[in-house]
């Protein structure tokens, strides 16, 4: 059996009761919550017969680390989706997907999460060394998207893009650098955008599988955005011009 793990906030764990209830196996509730956040998570678990038990409030936020806003539940780790095939077969549109190459920082990675449910990306991608898994506090950051976007962590994220070059997926990398905007990519068809993290950005072996670099155009004294700022501006791109063509 995979190992149990702590889910901790409100917005992480009722998307869980959503989505996942079975999952949970209890819940504990700091017993001094009385407001209405608290009422209609109780009034959730109840309907879907997960168990919640009232517990000190110190022994609450002790368990989550003094992140738990007061409640935290133990649960069995749910898998989206095993492998990127398993994704792929069942698409009834062009596919897109975000890769994350060196992203170790798991707020990131749940902020890139909330980015990629927001605008349908059907899969994230991110090698399995160097990079933030998910862990409860990537769980909490996502908000929810951590219950409807498959994270797939692969051994080999280059032997990855290959494959998906051979699916005839476009892969749009990131880079300050690049001479064309995010708007000169077309994501009409299969795409996968490409992201590294921030300062140091994608690795050499990564940008030498991309199809094409692009780069966010900046107005500002800022020489760069947080790589889930990047996400959200590049998925919202793709989407606006998929919505265009279609």
């Amino acid at each position: 059996m995979s190992q149990r793990q702590l889910i901790h906030g409100f917005h992480a764990i009722v998307s869980r009761l959503r989505h996942h209830p079975e999952s949970i196996q209890v819940i504990y509730l700091d017993e001094t919550r009385k407001d209405r956040r608290a009422k209609d998570l109780l009034k959730s678990a109840e309907d879907k017969g997960v168990r919640v038990v009232m517990a000190d409030g110190a022994r609450v936020e002790e368990m989550a680390r003094g992140k738990s806003q007061g409640v935290v539940a133990l649960a069995d780790p749910i898998q989206l989706a095993k492998d990127l095939d398993s994704v792929l077969e069942d698409l009834t549109e062009p596919a897109l997907l975000l890769v994350l190459d060196g992203v170790t920082d798991p707020h990131n990675l749940g902020a890139c999460l909330r980015s990629a449910d927001a605008f349908g990306v059907h899969a994230v991608i991110a090698p399995k060394d160097r990079a933030a898994g998910l862990s409860a506090v990537a769980i909490k950051a996502a908000s929810g998207a951590a219950d409807s976007v498959p994270y797939l962590t692969v051994t080999n994220l280059a032997r990855t893009l290959r494959e998906l070059k051979e699916r005839d997926i476009l892969i749009v990398g990131t880079d300050d650098e690049a001479p064309g905007a995010v708007t000169d990519a077309d994501f009409s068809g299969p795409a996968a955008l490409v992201l590294g993290a921030e300062g140091s950005g994608m690795r050499r072996l990564t940008r030498e599988h991309c199809d094409l670099l692009v780069r966010i155009p900046m107005f500002g004294q800022v020489e760069s955005l947080n790589v889930s700022v990047s996400a959200g501006v590049c998925l919202y791109e793709a989407r606006r011009q998929r919505s265009v063509a279609g």
